[in-house]
């Protein structure tokens, strides 16, 4: 990860059992392990009434505060899945006597988008694609810019099958310069454009995790990084049905994500079309699952898609 302005490397090793105790709100959170660590704090899974929440710690009050104030706009966005739900904002006092600030949110369990695809095939491409361009043109139009958009910083929850954010730390506001990101998914890193917070930072980087998805060794950039890329894509099967609409995104042709889900979705149905007068014209209809029938790939995205806007 790239940091816009150079900072002193957080790190604080909390083990298990450790009770962090809240010095404004009197809460207590009980240290189960480590989840992960970032350039500007620590994440833990913790306990607290009987239940697991996620508690994020570090010494840099400001960044924290920053945080903070994205996870709360996001929340106000109306039905938006955007990010955990923030619990709790307080400081820790550890018993050296030194001041930390944390933040408490919940626990999102889950699986990486490149295991479940692994799994389950690349018909979910599909779904989590439309899945994530709708959350992103909920967080373009209040104003946001994820900014550090990555595997790393998606979840696949189970119940039901939804893509979920864990890590709103790079969000930036619209306008502005992107204050974290990840090289492979950064476009400024191969030459296809600035770090200004727009919506077509944020398409590039999705691209890239699909991308990332069937290359999880990831490649270097070259000279002619616009060729390698649309090859990289064309090398890809599952991502077939949405070459145009990624390549697109790479040369940064989109306004906004609702201009490219909308190419998705017709897409998506133009699959469903082709799939069903194929098999129409080779099988009898009752030799075919109900699923398979009504086109594969397009059905399993559409009904998620759907689904998901009612959940």
């Amino acid at each position: 990860m790239k940091m816009k302005q150079t900072s002193k490397k957080f790190d604080i090793d909390l083990r298990a059992g450790t009770k962090v105790f809240g010095k404004w709100h009197n809460k207590h959170y009980v240290i189960k392990k480590r989840l992960g660590k970032g350039a500007i704090g620590t994440v833990y899974l913790c306990e607290t009434g009987g239940k697991l929440a996620a508690l994020k710690i570090s010494e840099q009050s400001t960044s924290m505060t920053v945080e903070v104030n994205v996870l709360k706009s996001l929340q106000q966005v109306q039905g938006s899945h955007l990010g955990p739900y923030l619990l709790d904002v307080d400081d820790w006092v550890s018993p050296s006597g030194e001041t930390y600030s944390f933040y408490v949110m919940e626990y999102l369990k889950g699986q990486s988008m490149e295991q479940f695809i692994r799994n389950q095939g690349g018909t979910w491409v599909g779904v989590f694609l439309l899945q994530l361009l709708d959350d992103l043109e909920q967080l373009h139009q209040s104003g946001w810019v994820f900014g550090d958009l990555k595997l790393d910083n998606l979840i696949v929850l189970s119940s039901p099958i939804r893509v979920r954010w864990v890590d709103v730390g790079g969000t930036t506001q619209r306008g502005r310069a992107i204050k974290e990101y990840t090289e492979f998914y950064d476009r400024g890193y191969w030459g296809m454009g600035t770090r200004k917070a727009e919506p077509s930072y944020d398409l590039f980087a999705l691209t890239m995790v699909f991308l990332n998805i069937y290359y999880p060794k990831r490649f270097e950039k070259v000279a002619e990084s616009e060729k390698l890329l649309c090859r990289k894509i064309d090398q890809v099967k599952e991502l077939k049905p949405y070459r145009m609409m990624f390549k697109k995104a790479l040369l940064g042709q989109y306004r906004t994500s609702k201009e490219m889900k909308n190419e998705v979705i017709r897409a998506v149905y133009q699959t469903q079309n082709k799939s069903r007068v194929q098999k129409n014209s080779t099988r009898k209809l009752s030799n075919i699952p109900f699923y398979l029938e009504l086109g594969g790939i397009s059905v399993v995205a559409t009904f998620f898609y759907l689904l998901s806007l009612l959940l």
